[in-house]
């Protein structure tokens, strides 16, 4: 290999080198997005969670003041 093919060959590689580095810095980006997208939809799972639980509970507790209405007439 003469020097001309060395410096090509270095040039191919050094532009391969900044094509991955691109390409690893947008992935780190997306990831990063994604990871607090992901803690978003954790948070709001578990508020919904527990607005469901609190609906639950006030669906029961009119349940049982119907039962004790009827009961009582």
């Amino acid at each position: 290999m003469d020097n001309r093919d060395l410096h090509g060959e270095l040039q191919r590689l050094l532009v391969r080198i900044d094509l991955l580095a691109t390409r690893m810095q947008r992935l780190q980006d997306e990831n990063r997005s994604l990871r607090q997208q992901h803690e978003q939809m954790a948070t709001e799972r578990a508020q919904l969670l527990a607005k469901q639980e609190q609906a639950r509970s006030r669906v029961e507790a009119m349940i049982s003041r119907l039962k004790s209405l009827e009961q009582h007439t």
